[in-house]
């Protein structure tokens, strides 16, 4: 099987939910919980600057004691996006989400992001083909 992430997206939906890094984090977290996701794609002037995830919360919010109603996602995001093109296979971007320790992979075409596939999504599609 060499599904590309583009088929897993068409399948999935392409809906990106995102933040700005000027937003609290606690604006931010709501923002996660009301969708039922596990991490914002972080956008500044139409392009990704980053991401904010649920892991984000845990080693630079709550273990930092930072107040998440006045801090912001700037602060505290992931600065280092690891991104994939839509040509990238299910196999490629599990070993990709493997290796560098991430749960969420923004798919991307240039500049344009066209979706986020997370680790869920990735084993989902590969225990689905099988």
């Amino acid at each position: 099987m060499n599904t590309s992430l583009n088929k897993v997206l068409e399948k999935k939906g392409k809906h990106v939910y995102v933040t700005s890094p000027g937003q609290t984090i606690l604006d931010a977290i709501k923002t996660m919980q009301d969708k039922k996701v596990g991490g914002l794609l972080v956008v500044s002037d139409g392009k990704p600057v980053g991401i904010f995830t649920e892991r984000d919360v845990m080693t630079r919010v709550v273990a930092c004691e930072c107040n998440p109603a006045t801090t912001t996602v700037s602060e505290v995001m992931t600065c280092d996006l690891v991104a994939v093109g839509p040509d990238t296979t299910v196999e490629q971007a599990m070993a990709i989400v493997t290796e560098k320790r991430v749960r969420h992979l923004p798919v991307m075409d240039g500049d344009e992001v066209l979706g986020v596939v997370s680790s869920g999504d990735l084993t989902h599609w590969l225990v689905k083909s099988q």
